[in-house]
């Protein structure tokens, strides 16, 4: 199970992308990797396809690649700096029944995410 989520601010700690940070745009769980914005760019060469004619015009797009789930760090909320993810089992009463649920928290200052 991965510990970084689509939505989550993350900061990349390898690769020639070090140091940028991004918004996860897509979780790909069965290659370990995610998809970031702003953040492993590249080019893709595109060719004007016989049902999309008009739709969308042929030439080069620029794209974000995924990249490996280890090269990331999700952004603690109150230092704004990367952390390592834990989870805090919670008791939560509804309709008269108690329910326990995993809360995601940053290890560096213990909030939630």
């Amino acid at each position: 199970m991965a510990k970084v989520k689509k939505g989550d601010q993350v900061v990349v700690i390898a690769g020639r992308d070090k140091g940028k940070t991004g918004r996860v745009l897509k979780v790909l769980t069965e290659t370990n990797r995610v998809v970031v914005e702003g953040v492993q760019r590249v080019k893709k060469h595109t060719k004007v396809g016989q049902s999309t004619r008009g739709a969308r015009t042929g030439g080069i797009e620029t794209i974000e690649a995924p990249i490996h789930i280890s090269n990331v760090m999700v952004v603690d909320p109150e230092t704004k700096k990367g952390t390592r993810v834990g989870y805090r089992v919670e008791t939560v009463e509804r309709n008269g029944r108690t329910k326990t649920q995993r809360v995601r928290i940053a290890k560096r200052s213990g909030k939630e995410l």
